[in-house]
């Protein structure tokens, strides 16, 4: 099997989940500072066991980052990695149409 559609396959299970969906957007809307899993948790008002579960899997696709800061733990989303699975997502739109979805050709990049 295609490892691009491997990648992609096991990014967008991880993100199919809606706890982990809040959290990789909660990380995206962060930045590249990122945030403190403490910063996390009190936002989205999610338990330390379900939110270390939920980031694991999301480090486990290659959506998030962690970088010990002191005593903090910081997580970044991957951007790289994000644009990869978006562009994966939108590299083929509308490769076989006809002409009559130009404007989705032009949503598509």
């Amino acid at each position: 099997m295609d490892t691009e559609l491997e990648t992609a396959a096991a990014r967008l299970e991880a993100l199919g989940n809606p706890t982990r969906l809040r959290v990789y957007r909660a990380l995206v809307r962060a930045g590249d500072p990122g945030l403190a899993v403490g910063q996390i948790q009190q936002r989205l008002e999610i338990a330390a066991s379900t939110l270390s579960h939920h980031l694991h899997r999301l480090m486990i696709a290659g959506l998030v980052t962690q970088q010990r800061a002191g005593t903090s733990l910081i997580c970044r989303a991957s951007y790289p990695a994000m644009r990869e699975l978006i562009g994966y997502l939108a590299d083929e739109c509308c490769a076989e149409a006809d002409g009559t979805t130009e404007e989705l050709r032009d949503v598509a990049g």
